[in-house]
């Protein structure tokens, strides 16, 4: 195992979400996050009693979320209930990112309220997990493989670092700095130490934060151990079950690829298991590599993530198909109407493209990051910001709608946190140069080469590809400026102050890479022209077989009933997208609808039959594609997202 001193390493860090005022597209959709969907969060957990389980001053309730009985009789290891501090979390650190946006006194005295129930449950040695506390006592750090604890105390962390930069109040960041030293007492290679680590991921990114925010080595190291830890021999779930009694054979999804403790980290070579589980995992390899100047980790991650996004992962950026596991099962096999989909996956997805791009601008990543974004996740939200999709399946025969809430609510506050924290996502500073990895109305405020720069983008991304950056100096300053062309791009332009640049000469990993003088004031215009396209899946995705799907700039997009009446199965396109018509959809806030020719299969009178030797007849028609993730939000019906072609 490799030295856990941390070396200083170059590499690109995200801004603070305060440090990015986000407008336009992204804005409006942080509007609806703090106008109203922070507050469903919060009322729905009050609904849901878990402030009666974390509460100390209140009698420790009954358990709200029976345990599942397997089938011999006994009861399962896990139920939602155990993890809803994580969940409880997720809604701070949402909340915390409107604060940023707009004062909110009283939302921002009911996250205290939760804030000094947190604070007054902590144990005197640090601990603090409502469940094992109050629910379940004397059995803390016993069952790592199935229990959440430190998969909870990671989003306690990071939602404890979001409002220390909201609100600058300590109260909850010293909390949990009092926890995470709790667990690194508890966790390491020392004889009196516990050498374990979560069976589900998510302590290993959220203690970089904490170490970004503290400036506290140990936590860097900690989050490193878990890292290295991970999947070695003898293996630690084997030992812990042991130890509390269990057969170590005998669990709910009986691998260890569920968890992806099977191998130690840098052998994994497929991604398998639990999706959200494994996002987050190579979340946290992402960001000690960045922090360590890991090329190991940088180059095994490498090989995951083109096992994934080339065998494994939805053209919507949705990843895990089945239920089963709420994850992978194998290459290729990408159903549509019964994808899973999980709205946390495309959020972990994304976490782990922008952690990727800790190492440099590489457009392999931000183009994920931002398919994912667009549409497996963005999909999760509804426009109003008061519904919710947990699975998300590319069809629909009009039975699958959104929902106000879920037994498992990890989905909502997760989206709601990053839509919320759009601006972090969207640029990248290193030491000498900024990087623009999504394009939208936006101002950031970075520090470059030790220089305060201001960049300001004025544009109708996604629906228009038109993007000026006005570059704001105090002083004159030498900076590199990269700009992400996206891959489904062909011929982009750029100019400065009016005067062309060669952008093929300046390209670097999908980056147009400006190294030069900048006196501040100057306007950089990038032109990424959107046009319509199809996209055909790999032959080896049966599900997709003779189908297309339509796109247009980052947007992939589906066919809903309400636009083109039932039966959209039976509408046939052909795979050439120059004569489509862009529009405005109805009712779906000035979103660009797209209308391509096509034909509709007319069948006879199929009263009292399964089959038959008639054919259909084919009437000339149009079809109207709207934006994937807006799909649900209008009157329910069918929906699609490939659809049958005939060349």
């Amino acid at each position: 195992m490799a030295s856990l001193e941390k070396p200083i390493a170059p590499g690109f860090r995200p801004p603070a979400v305060p440090d990015v005022d986000v407008r336009g597209f992204w804005g409006d959709r942080i509007d609806a996050v703090a106008d109203k969907t922070v507050m469903i969060l919060y009322e729905r957990c009050v609904a849901a009693g878990m402030f009666d389980q974390i509460d100390p001053a209140r009698p420790v309730p009954d358990i709200r979320m029976p345990f599942h009985i397997r089938s011999d009789g006994t009861p399962d290891t896990v139920n939602v209930q155990m993890f809803w501090d994580s969940d409880v979390a997720k809604v701070i650190e949402a909340a915390a990112y409107v604060l940023y946006r707009r004062a909110n006194p009283d939302l921002e005295a009911k996250m205290d309220a939760i804030i000094d129930m947190f604070h007054d449950l902590q144990q005197p040695d640090g601990y603090l997990n409502s469940w094992f506390i109050r629910m379940k006592p004397g059995t803390r750090w016993t069952n790592l493989r199935d229990c959440h604890e430190l998969y909870c105390a990671g989003h306690l962390m990071e939602a404890a670092v979001a409002y220390f930069h909201a609100t600058k109040k300590r109260r909850f960041l010293d909390v949990m700095c009092r926890y995470a030293d709790h667990i690194d007492r508890t966790f390491g290679p020392g004889t009196d130490q516990k050498p374990g680590y979560c069976g589900h991921e998510e302590i290993e990114l959220a203690l970089i934060r904490l170490g970004r925010t503290t400036g506290e080595q140990r936590y860097f190291n900690l989050a490193r151990y878990f890292v290295e830890q991970r999947g070695q021999q003898p293996h630690y779930f084997d030992v812990e079950a042991a130890e509390r009694g269990a057969d170590p054979r005998y669990f709910r999804h009986k691998t260890y690829e569920y968890n992806q403790s099977h191998l130690p980290v840098r052998q994994q070579t497929k991604v398998i298991g639990h999706a959200v589980r494994a996002m987050y995992l190579y979340s946290g390899m992402a960001d000690v590599a960045t922090e360590f100047g890991d090329d190991s980790l940088t180059d095994a991650l490498k090989i995951l993530w083109d096992d994934l996004t080339t065998k494994q992962m939805y053209v919507t950026g949705g990843i895990g198909p089945a239920a089963s596991n709420e994850g992978f099962t194998d290459y290729y096999d990408l159903p549509n109407e019964s994808a899973y989909a999980e709205t946390c996956a495309s959020v972990g997805l994304i976490m782990v493209a922008s952690r990727m791009l800790g190492r440099g601008p590489d457009r392999t990543y931000a183009d994920i990051m931002e398919q994912a974004l667009y549409n497996g996740a963005l999909s999760g939200l509804a426009t109003d910001g008061a519904t919710f999709f947990y699975d998300n399946p590319l069809e629909s025969r009009g039975k699958h709608h959104r929902w106000t809430w879920h037994r498992c609510p990890c989905c909502p506050p997760n989206i709601a946190r990053t839509v919320a924290a759009i601006g972090s996502y969207m640029y990248g500073v290193s030491a000498d140069e900024a990087a623009v990895h999504l394009y939208g109305e936006s101002t950031a405020r970075l520090m470059v080469a030790g220089t305060p720069v201001t960049l300001t983008q004025s544009t109708n991304y996604p629906w228009d590809g038109r993007i000026a950056i006005e570059v704001g100096l105090d002083t004159p300053a030498s900076f590199k400026l990269a700009l992400r062309v996206p891959s489904w791009c062909r011929a982009a332009s750029l100019s400065i102050d009016g005067e062309s640049l060669d952008a093929t000469a300046i390209e670097d990993k999908g980056y147009l890479r400006i190294d030069r003088q900048w006196k501040g004031g100057e306007t950089i215009v990038l032109d990424l022209p959107m046009q319509t396209r199809f996209i055909h899946a790999n032959p080896a995705v049966k599900a997709d077989l003779g189908r297309v799907a339509l796109a247009r700039g980052p947007m992939i997009y589906c066919a809903e009933e309400v636009d083109n009446a039932s039966g959209l199965n039976r509408l046939i396109v052909e795979d050439d997208a120059t004569d489509a018509v862009a529009g405005r959809a109805e009712g779906l806030g000035g979103a660009v609808a797209i209308d391509v020719k096509a034909r509709r299969e007319h069948w006879g009178d199929w009263t009292g039959k399964l089959y038959d030797t008639e054919k259909p007849t084919l009437e000339e028609t149009s079809v109207r594609f709207v934006p994937y993730h807006l799909w649900d939000n209008r009157t329910p019906g069918e929906m699609l997202v490939w659809v049958r072609t005939q060349r």
